[in-house]
């Protein structure tokens, strides 16, 4: 036989990595961006203009605030985009806007000139972020989803260590010019990556997770195991049952904890603790690397046990970091608190999509969870203004940090209580 026939012949046969994996890759990138460039890195600019314009802690986080219920409230209008012309002109549509966004922030010279780009920045990171990139792998995995979701979170974990180098360039170059180069970066990273987004595994003749089938037939039938992997519950169903609320609440309360720390950290540790811009910066560090390696052990428990149980031990832990930041007498007990924190985050994040994807399937996802947005939107809106506002009249952050504390703890009832709905249990186990 010709030797170079059987190489051929060898080469066709090597597995050839499931495409679900690269949407992961990209949904690293997107969510990295994101997270890296703006959730992160916002206290730091917080520092900067309030330093130069003077404005409120109020003033400053409700720009955060209306920027994250932009995004929020888009998600029903999301999903409609995503089911209509799919992920990927979608994702793209969201760079452009991000990218754009940031290089406008560097041209702000009023208050209504910044909320006007921080809703900009809101919808374009939303539209190329989280929510997105989730419906997708949802989509793509299923006996492995919440390892995929996981990996692909990871991104906004690592980015997090750009942090510190997003406040060195805050301070070596100025707000101006760290926004617009950040503009740039977002585009020319998030356009090239944004073509890797497919909507789902069936197009490709295969199935979620990669288990390989026939491709669909050529009168356009589709294969058996697409049409079971496709079943799920409706919109309207889902939104019936106790345990979408439940997950939904708990899920919002965690966002009022994580979007009030990360606006509000810095400048709570320069203004409060004393403690030297880099060094907070550094301490948000500590926040995401602790926060990547929830997610790696997510990546490995997410699949194996329950979800809603797991949520809810996180929310025992949010409660007991932001009580630790809230009496922090010293470095140790912020440090104690960002790891904390952090592996709480990264352990429940990857869940909160996977657990809704498990209980109702994949037949109306997007739906389901646009409308799901709407709610959890709530808590990414309140958590800033709520610390703000608290910290503007009392002239300490404390007090808030312990209003958050509560409402985590009853996230973390919420998830306890979030059990599979029964009566949608024939229809979701067709997949």
């Amino acid at each position: 036989m010709d030797p170079l026939v059987t190489v051929r012949s060898s080469v066709r046969r090597l597995p050839t990595m499931f495409y679900g994996w690269w949407i992961v890759s990209a949904g690293f990138v997107l969510q990295g961006l994101g997270s890296g460039l703006l959730f992160n890195s916002f206290g730091a600019y917080f520092v900067f203009l309030q330093d130069e314009f003077g404005w409120s802690r109020t003033v400053l986080s409700g720009a955060y605030s209306m920027s994250r219920f932009e995004s929020g409230f888009l998600g029903p209008i999301q999903a409609w985009l995503i089911n209509r012309f799919g992920p990927r002109a979608v994702v793209r549509l969201g760079v452009v806007l991000f990218g754009c966004g940031f290089i406008l922030l560097s041209r702000l010279d009023s208050v209504l000139t910044f909320y006007g780009t921080f809703v900009i920045i809101a919808i374009g990171s939303g539209l190329a972020g989280f929510l997105t990139v989730n419906i997708v792998l949802a989509n793509w995995f299923e006996r492995l989803r919440a390892r995929a979701m996981s990996f692909s979170a990871a991104g906004g974990s690592v980015s997090g260590l750009l942090v510190p180098v997003v406040a060195w360039s805050l301070g070596t170059h100025g707000w101006r010019t760290t926004a617009l180069v950040s503009g740039f970066l977002i585009l020319l990273v998030g356009i090239p990556i944004s073509q890797l987004i497919r909507k789902s595994p069936e197009s490709f003749g295969d199935v979620p997770d990669g288990a390989r089938r026939r491709a669909p037939s050529d009168s356009g039938a589709t294969s058996a195991p697409a049409l079971a992997a496709v079943r799920g519950a409706t919109a309207r169903q889902a939104l019936h049952t106790p345990a979408f609320w439940l997950l939904t609440a708990g899920h919002g309360s965690a966002l009022v904890a994580v979007s009030a720390i990360s606006a509000h950290v810095i400048p709570f540790l320069v203004s409060q603790g004393g403690i030297p811009l880099e060094a907070a910066a550094g301490v948000v560090a500590v926040i995401t690397t602790s926060q990547l390696v929830g997610v790696l052990i997510t990546s490995y428990i997410g699949d194996r046990a329950e979800k809603r149980i797991i949520a809810a031990c996180c929310m025992v832990a949010h409660t007991a970091a932001v009580l630790l930041l809230a009496s922090a007498e010293s470095l140790a007990m912020v440090f104690a608190f960002a790891v904390l924190h952090g592996l709480a985050w990264g352990v429940r994040g990857p869940l909160m999509m996977a657990v809704r994807a498990d209980y109702f399937g994949r037949r109306s996802f997007a739906t389901i969870e646009g409308f799901a947005s709407i709610v959890t939107t709530l808590g990414l809106v309140t958590g800033p203004l709520l610390a703000g506002f608290i910290a503007d009249r009392v002239g300490d952050y404390r007090p808030g940090f312990l209003v958050l504390a509560c409402v985590t703890a009853l996230g973390g009832i919420s998830f306890a209580a979030a059990r599979r709905p029964r009566n949608l249990t024939a229809v979701v186990t067709g997949l």
